[in-house]
């Protein structure tokens, strides 16, 4: 836990305004007893450790009270999550009363930066990368806000890597969960308990239904080989002005996309020191591509056609599936060796050709 205020540093958190806003207050939202109990202990808490203080800003939003869960070759994981994250970070003095917040004891503003605030997570993350800097990617990973994953190729590394305790941390696991995977020397899988949440989902029986199943189910797209062709009949159905009509289709895309994540395979980690293999497939439905290493599954990628690619002759398609796959996995093949291999034969000779059209380049 932290004692009190964070101690000054180079940086602090600034809310610069669009010109001519003018302040905005809201009353504070009727809470339940058990909600008002635990708002009365952290206002507490938060005022003992200077966290806030008594405000007469003529901005204040309403409280809401949010419940919290307690919580290539890497083969020794440690998941650390830091304790008050953003608390460790100060706001700038002519900013704190932008911060205001209004509840049934009264008004209180942060002198830290709080959770809500536009631009804490993405200005949180940039601290965390500055302080890892030299340790990300090496055996640092900061994937999430305060998450920080530690990985290591053995006992000993993991040993020399690790350098402190935290209560909320855990350490020396040959599998770790992490933003809904799970990590291990195997690679990498779908949580399981994300997977019931898939299974116990209902029939949509609204457009933002869907869009919340399709939502949940292509966080784990990597792991459904043609996810946009059998999510298709889903999709249409949330395009503007399209009529609501659960059919057949829809109903055997449902439950297709649900079957592919109960069984979705463990992927490998990446090798970056060893070459890729890239599958490319076109059809009239979309695009699909793999991305393998040494016979195994890395990562599963496709998406549907544009209005524009219907009209594609199928050597352009081909070329198009190669295209989308070498941007969405830059990452990985820039700099390094790669094979890639399509059933349209003529995209050899490409190369060779003494013209290309607008579309080949």
């Amino acid at each position: 836990e932290l004692p009190g205020l964070p101690p000054d540093r180079d940086v602090e958190f600034k809310i610069d305004l669009v010109p001519r806003t003018t302040p905005v207050s809201r009353r504070p939202y009727r809470m339940a007893p058990d909600e008002l109990k635990e708002l009365k202990t952290q206002l507490q808490e938060q005022l003992d450790k200077g966290f806030i203080r008594p405000s007469s800003s003529p901005w204040g939003c309403p409280t809401l009270l949010v419940k919290k869960k307690d919580q290539g070759g890497a083969k020794v994981f440690s998941k650390i999550d830091l304790r008050s994250s953003y608390y460790q970070i100060k706001i700038r003095e002519e900013d704190i009363p932008k911060t205001a917040f209004s509840t049934r004891y009264g008004l209180y503003e942060y002198l830290v930066m709080s959770f809500g605030l536009t631009n804490a997570s993405a200005f949180f993350m940039y601290m965390m990368n500055s302080v890892f800097m030299n340790e990300l990617d090496k055996f640092v990973v900061v994937l999430f806000i305060d998450g920080i994953l530690v990985y290591s190729k053995n006992e000993e590394e993991h040993e020399e890597h690790l350098y402190t305790k935290f209560s909320k941390c855990a350490f020396w696991l040959r599998e770790v969960s992490f933003l809904g995977h799970i990590l291990s020397k195997k690679g990498v899988a779908v949580d399981p308990s994300k997977v019931e949440d898939v299974l116990n989902w209902k029939q949509p029986e609204i457009v933002t239904e869907i869009r919340s199943f399709l939502g949940l189910v292509g966080y784990y797209r990597r792991f459904i080989k043609d996810f946009s062709k059998t999510a298709k009949p889903m999709t249409s159905l949330t395009k503007k002005n399209a009529k609501y009509l659960w059919d057949p289709k829809c109903e055997e895309a449902f439950t297709s996309l649900k079957k592919s994540l109960t069984s979705a395979p463990v992927l490998a980690q990446p090798d970056v020191t060893k070459p890729f293999d890239v599958y490319c497939d076109a059809s009239g439905n979309g695009l699909g591509c793999v991305l393998m290493q040494e016979g195994r599954v890395i990562a599963y990628a496709s998406r549907q056609l544009r209005k524009h690619e219907a009209n594609y002759a199928t050597h352009d398609l081909e070329l198009a599936a190669v295209v989308h796959a070498l941007k969405i996995w830059r990452h990985y093949l820039l700099g390094n060796t790669c094979h890639i291999y399509t059933d349209h034969k003529s995209l050899k000779y490409i190369l060779m050709q003494p013209e290309l059209n607008m579309r080949q380049r």
